[in-house]
């Protein structure tokens, strides 16, 4: 039985990063039903995949990361209210432990936007734009909620009322992209970051992942606790000795993850 939505999402894996690759470049990678099946099927095996410690999500050909909701497929469909599982939203219809990073070669609008904002990190080609356009074709967008703790208010503000695309260097300069780079080199830095976050111990990449969103949702003093909660078992794990271990041997540390 072949894998839902093989033929235009792709996974592979290079030195211990997952590539997961929207392959739709004619339509703009937009997300069709064989797209979201195949990028459900992706995560999934990323969650799974004990050779990838870091997930890039990207889009085939030069013009665009995904350009968002497939209008064709939503008019024929009168699509209304979106279905909870309509797209995986890293950290509210799937749980994605391992970090994860958008490398945008283009448009990210509307559910690109959308899949962009759900990673941890984000490369953008100097290329790339950015918007949340829902309001210009009448749709919504629950899914930003979550915007205002990425970027100022005033900047979600805009970019929801308006619907009008940021460019790269701005997304970079209100906090949006994490790296600006040519074009070319785009894969190049996606993958040199994964593999940075893939050289550390697995345990303590987990729980930073974690303590980042603990003040999204709680006060600052119980985001203390629940972080000391989320610390123990790495302070107390096997890497935490070999980590000082290698440090004073001279020699790379051998990670076991325990």
């Amino acid at each position: 039985m072949s894998t839902p939505g093989t033929d235009v999402v792709r996974y592979e894996v290079l030195d211990r990063v997952a590539w997961l690759t929207i392959d739709r470049p004619e339509a703009r990678n937009a997300l069709s039903a064989e797209v979201r099946d195949g990028l459900w099927a992706g995560v999934r095996r990323f969650n799974d995949d004990d050779a990838a410690a870091v997930l890039v999500l990207t889009g085939a050909g030069d013009r665009a990361f995904c350009a968002g909701g497939d209008l064709r497929e939503m008019a024929d469909g009168a699509l209304t209210v979106p279905p909870p599982d309509f797209l995986p939203q890293f950290g509210r219809n799937i749980a994605v432990d391992k970090p994860t990073i958008a490398a945008v070669n283009g448009i990210a609008y509307g559910g690109g936007f959308l899949l962009a904002q759900n990673c941890d990190l984000v490369v953008a080609a100097e290329t790339a734009r950015f918007a949340v356009t829902e309001a210009r074709i009448g749709r919504g967008s629950p899914w930003a909620a979550p915007l205002p703790l990425l970027v100022p208010p005033r900047i979600a503000m805009q970019l929801l009322v308006t619907g009008e695309p940021i460019d790269a260097r701005r997304a970079y300069e209100v906090g949006l992209v994490n790296e600006v780079v040519p074009p070319a080199g785009l894969r190049a830095a996606a993958q040199e970051l994964g593999e940075r976050i893939a050289a550390n111990a697995p345990l303590s990449v987990r729980a930073a992942k974690a303590t980042v969103g603990l003040v999204a949702r709680l006060p600052l003093a119980e985001a203390f606790e629940a972080a000391e909660a989320l610390w123990e078992p790495v302070y107390r794990s096997r890497d935490a000795q070999e980590g000082p271990a290698a440090f004073r041997d001279k020699r790379r540390p051998v990670w076991q993850g325990r």
